[in-house]
């Protein structure tokens, strides 16, 4: 029996898909989540679990380490497709599930093609390509598959760790205890986290002692970023007409994608799924006659979880009076309170967005906010929400550090994207 031959059909029949999407990338990302559901191809969460990498957004120069290396942790039959724009995803899954196949039966056109420049899509730091038996899992030493607060993740290599595992000092903790330290980074490629975004900590037994934030890395061509979920405020500053429904439904769309998350950082994939159809159903314009019943008992069902209010009260707290004068604003500032508060101010927020997203009345930024809080350029909302994870994640558990980040959700996308790019610049 031809072993590797049944490997491979298996693996191109149905891929599972590791979505690596980076600053800029939201479109793809999206996109690529529609088609694999539609498709039925699974979405992994570790490296372990993937067929295909499917690496959605610019290229980033700064990333290209972490995507080497969870390209190494990959298993064989594994192949590595890039679609920068959402327009590509199609194409590039269509490519990326070929190279998974036998060679013998392996069409041509499994071969990326060519752009303007005759450079293969991937030239950059990102080629397709496809290895099916020169790999053993784990080979490199890098143990970068790290689950936290319940949820199967992959930290994305950014920590050097011989055997796996972190290494750790000494150092006083809070009681004035001498316990081993641990050092830690969370993302830039881990499931359901914020794209690009790495988070560095200090652990002492479960807590979390020391927090560092990496700066979010820039795309190779600033035109190439876009800052998808702001787009109408972005259009809407530089002069183009932009109906507030439009907006509306743009913001009630972000705060579902976010939802999905929290959810599915907390354990409830089912919900996280409802919550992403309907991101997607509005995102693709559907009449709120459509959506409203569906909406309404999605934000019915959620904020009257106990289970879910249990899990996350009390972890991540910030009143609303610090929250402002951190510089926060929108739905973080006006929850006032810990990760319950905050997630429960989002469903708010689509509730009383629902009869509005088919206003016509031209949208005044100063007047509507934008879905992580009122639109500045010079100092975007997502700023001020990542400059606050330090302080909510400090003294907390390892198990909810992960809750906290996803009840913020900041955008790494808003200072990476060309209008922020240009503002910032001068």
């Amino acid at each position: 029996m031809d072993l590797t031959g049944l490997t491979l059909r298996v693996a191109a029949a149905r891929p599972h898909v590791l979505l690596a999407a980076v600053p800029g990338g939201a479109a793809v990302r999206l996109a690529a989540e529609r088609l694999l559901r539609a498709r039925d191809w699974p979405q992994a969460s570790t490296p372990a679990q993937a067929d295909l990498l499917l690496v959605a957004g610019p290229d980033l120069p700064e990333l290209r380490t972490p995507l080497e290396r969870l390209w190494r942790d990959m298993p064989a039959p594994r192949a590595r497709v890039h679609a920068r724009t959402a327009d590509e995803v199609e194409d590039a899954l269509n490519a990326g599930r070929a190279l998974l196949g036998p060679p013998a039966v392996r069409p041509a056109s499994a071969a990326p093609p060519a752009d303007a420049g005759g450079h293969r899509k991937g030239d950059h730091g990102a080629r397709e390509r496809h290895e099916g038996d020169d790999h053993t899992p784990g080979h490199d030493g890098h143990g970068d598959h790290g689950g936290h607060g319940g949820h199967g993740g992959h930290s994305g290599g950014q920590t050097e760790m011989p055997g796996g595992l972190p290494m750790a000092g000494q150092g006083a903790d809070r009681d004035g205890l001498t316990l081993d330290q641990l050092h830690l980074a969370l993302g830039p490629f881990l499931a359901d986290w914020p794209a690009g975004l790495t988070v560095r900590l200090v652990l002492q037994g479960d807590v979390v002692q020391r927090v560092d934030v990496d700066e979010p890395a820039r795309p190779f061509d600033d035109a190439a970023a876009e800052a998808f979920w702001v787009q109408p405020w972005l259009r809407a500053a530089s002069g183009e007409p932009v109906p507030v429904g439009e907006a509306v439904r743009r913001r009630a769309a972000a705060h579902l994608d976010s939802l999905g998350r929290l959810l599915a950082v907390a354990g409830w994939p089912a919900e996280a799924v409802r919550a992403w159809r309907l991101r997607d159903d509005l995102l693709s314009g559907a009449p709120r006659a459509a959506v409203a019943p569906r909406l309404e008992r999605f934000t019915r069902r959620v904020g009257r979880s106990r289970t879910l209010a249990w899990l996350t009260r009390g972890i991540g707290v910030v009143t609303a009076q610090k929250a402002r004068e951190a510089g926060v604003g929108g739905p973080a500032a006006r929850a006032g309170g810990d990760v319950t508060s905050r997630y429960r101010q989002w469903l708010a927020d689509i509730r009383h967005d629902l009869p509005r997203l088919e206003d016509p009345v031209p949208l005044d930024v100063a007047v509507e906010d934008s879905p992580r809080g009122p639109w500045s350029a010079e100092h975007p909302p997502s700023a001020a929400l990542i400059a606050l994870l330090p302080r909510l994640l400090e003294g907390a558990e390892l198990a909810a550090a992960r809750l906290v980040v996803a009840s913020l959700d900041p955008d790494p996308d808003e200072l990476v994207s060309r209008g922020v790019v240009e503002v910032a610049r001068g």
